[in-house]
């Protein structure tokens, strides 16, 4: 079986009844795609997102980077893992009519957190056309939720769409702050005080609005703007 076969494979629900080699094979304990998955998040954890290439992957698993190819097809392969696996930790709802905004709201808001435990990962979600199993199981479980709220299935299909490209440039815009934050030179770009003298220091000739509203503009405190945002784009939804 070639490498895309095997990818191909991954993404099938499994056959218990097909048949398996029970003869013992005598050999070195070969690497996991689990083990890969393990290690690439861990290098991802501790490093970044960026740090996070074919090469790197190999070393921290004391292996050559061709050997990874027996497992992932590519790059994007192992960003459709990295994703799935994180996929795999949400909790979706039994979709209730009644509660179907704070059950989306709910869900986005565990993606967003799974995607901050790792730096910049949520750069692998975007332009990804996923067929991995656990992040269908995502999209599926926002479709029904979404649908039970009886907005049109269009509307919904596009709108979980535009929900999750939301949560991941979010909190890929929140992983680039804190790393930028990290440098003295731009701690600014997390602090409330500096970024609100910064915008009150302006002339106010040119900038009106924003010297008047500067309270506003740098206002909001842990996610309020990410439940803000959600809200607002469901809250339209639910109007349309």
């Amino acid at each position: 079986m070639n490498p895309r076969e095997r990818r191909a494979a991954r993404h099938q629900p499994p056959n218990p009844e097909a048949a398996t080699d029970a003869r013992p094979r005598r050999r070195k304990a070969p690497i996991t795609v689990e083990q890969v998955v393990d290690t690439a998040l861990g290098v991802v954890a501790a490093e970044g997102y960026e740090a996070l290439t074919m090469r790197r992957l190999a070393g921290a698993l004391d292996t050559g980077p061709a050997s990874l190819y027996a497992h992932v097809v590519n790059k994007a392969d192992l960003d459709e893992l990295l994703i799935g696996r994180l996929c795999a930790e949400l909790t979706l709802p039994a979709p209730d009519p009644a509660d179907w905004r704070e059950q989306v709201l709910g869900v986005c808001a565990q993606m967003r957190d799974q995607y901050l435990k790792y730096p910049g990962i949520s750069r692998a979600a975007l332009a990804m056309a996923p067929t991995d199993l656990q992040a269908m199981r995502v999209t599926e479980g926002l479709l029904a939720i979404v649908l039970a709220g009886g907005v049109a299935p269009q509307a919904a299909a596009w709108a979980i769409d535009a929900l999750l490209l939301y949560v991941a440039a979010y909190c890929l815009e929140v992983s680039i702050a804190r790393r930028r934050a990290a440098d003295d030179d731009t701690a600014w770009v997390l602090d409330r005080d500096e970024l609100l003298r910064r915008f009150t220091a302006l002339p106010a000739e040119t900038f009106p609005h924003t010297t008047r509203h500067a309270a506003e503009l740098t206002a909001g405190e842990g996610h309020d703007r990410f439940d803000f945002t959600l809200g607002m784009l469901i809250d339209g939804l639910a109007h349309r």
